[in-house]
């Protein structure tokens, strides 16, 4: 079997394991235990700690070690914006981009269904990029363009603000409590040029929060140099068993627990700590750093002989997201039909596209999605797997959802094709056999559902 789903997860390392192993096993001590076994346990929590931190260039005390990335994620979004407003009441508004993991997305939208803030949701050019025009424009406008968004159901400009009665307009940054943009989307694998967001949000005050989760392995994760007061990252896609992430925060930024309880983590994340998955985590991040230009490069190689692959040989597929390849453009265009902002909209994202990425990289290394018009995403997936190549239709954390993906309606893509998207990932030991093979795979579906 193909396994080409290494963006919703991906196996666990031997070497990642073999760190866990006495933490599971003989130093199974509870890390707040006061004997001597609890003391061995607490100080290689410590340790991991310490090397994380050193992996993203951080201090140790500013690394939240959590379940995963959606905890890290919602801990973010809702403990910093719930923090600042409670040091300043004029600060209701959070800010995050379209195209958002629902795990930052659902969290803003619950700040505004519960706790009275206004959230908006920016929007990206057809390649998934959000230009920093754009996002300068939401921190000073208040432009309905992008509104607050409470619910799942499809966004109208006319959204509902939910603003707190007297907070005043929201034209001032300094109502601005929080903003979120991930650094790589996982499932059209735009990359954000964050370093100029973020210089962005310091200018006005404003913390940065960015969902690292599918970069990690990739991309360069120093903190100082993305300039953004917090990151997410999850361990289970850089090869730790699920259920260990982290969330880093700078240490100037303040941060509400979500959970109360035991006063773990420092105060900020309350429940028993996971002492081998910490270990465990902390090798997988020095593994991933260590190795991450080589198996960046070669992963780039097997992406492009990918997505050429499949744009030669299925003659109707449409690459969402940014084309990457030498001599292409940046960003794919809209279908025809999409219906655009209007020019003089200062939060349209035409008003200014950025195809800049991170270090000139537009598109994750690891990433190829399509859509296959006239036929069912779905049932693409179905007739691969039986043809023995395992791949996805979007995010794995919103799989059985019958609605298409909002990350590619955001990208103007009309829903009924949305619903045609396939999603492959590459992962360590993906070679270019194992690519060829998935797109004589994909073409023989294809051609067979079109016939």
């Amino acid at each position: 079997m193909i396994y080409l789903d290494h963006a919703a997860t991906t196996a666990p390392r031997r070497e990642v394991l073999e760190a866990m192993w006495p933490w599971l096993t003989g130093g199974f001590g509870n890390a707040s235990s006061h004997h001597e076994r609890g003391q061995r346990a607490a100080r290689a929590l410590e340790d991991a700690r310490e090397r994380v931190a050193a992996v993203l260039g951080a201090r140790p005390g500013e690394i939240i070690f959590t379940s995963g990335g959606t905890e890290a994620d919602n801990l973010a979004v809702k403990g910093i914006a719930l923090a600042r407003r409670e040091r300043q009441p004029s600060r209701h508004r959070v800010l995050v981009s379209a195209i958002e993991h629902d795990a930052v997305l659902e969290s803003a939208r619950a700040l505004a269904r519960h706790d009275g803030f206004e959230t908006l949701e920016l929007p990206v050019d057809p390649s998934g990029a959000l230009s920093p025009d754009t996002f300068h424009a939401a921190l000073v406008s208040d432009d309905d363009a992008a509104r607050t968004f409470p619910d799942r159901a499809a966004p109208s400009r006319a959204g509902a603000s939910h603003a707190p009665p007297g907070s005043g307009g929201a034209s001032d940054p300094a109502t601005v409590a929080v903003a979120s943009v991930m650094l790589a989307n996982n499932e059209v694998g735009t990359v954000q040029d964050i370093r100029t967001l973020a210089e962005i949000a310091a200018e006005h005050g404003v913390p940065l929060h960015t969902d690292a989760v599918q970069a990690a392995g990739t991309l360069p994760l120093n903190v100082g140099d993305l300039g953004v007061a917090a990151l997410t990252l999850a361990g289970h896609k850089i090869g730790t068993p699920q259920g260990i992430g982290l969330l880093w925060v700078e240490r100037r930024t303040p941060l509400r627990p979500l959970m109360s309880g035991g006063g773990h983590e420092r105060g900020r994340r309350s429940g028993t700590s996971n002492v081998a998955g910490a270990a465990g985590l902390a090798v997988a991040l020095e593994l991933a750093e260590r190795e991450r230009v080589a198996y960046a490069a070669r992963s780039t190689a097997l992406r492009d002989r990918l997505i050429s692959g499949i744009l030669n040989s299925v003659p109707d597929a449409i690459l969402t997201g940014p084309d990457p390849r030498p001599g292409r453009l940046g960003h794919v265009r809209a279908p025809s039909d999409r219906v655009e902002p209007a020019a003089t909209d200062p939060l349209s994202p035409s008003a200014g596209m950025s195809t800049a990425g991170l270090n000139g990289i537009t598109r994750l290394p690891t990433n190829a999605s399509f859509c296959f018009p006239g036929v069912n995403g779905e049932t693409v997936l179905v007739d691969l797997e039986n043809a023995g190549v395992l791949v996805s239709s979007g995010s794995a954390c919103a799989a059985g959802s019958s609605e298409p993906s909002h990350v590619l309606t955001a990208l103007g893509i009309p829903a009924e094709l949305a619903t045609t998207s396939v999603r492959y990932s590459l992962g360590w030991g993906t070679t270019e056999e194992e690519v060829d093979a998935a797109v004589r795979a994909t073409a023989e579906v294809v051609r067979r559902l079109s016939a």
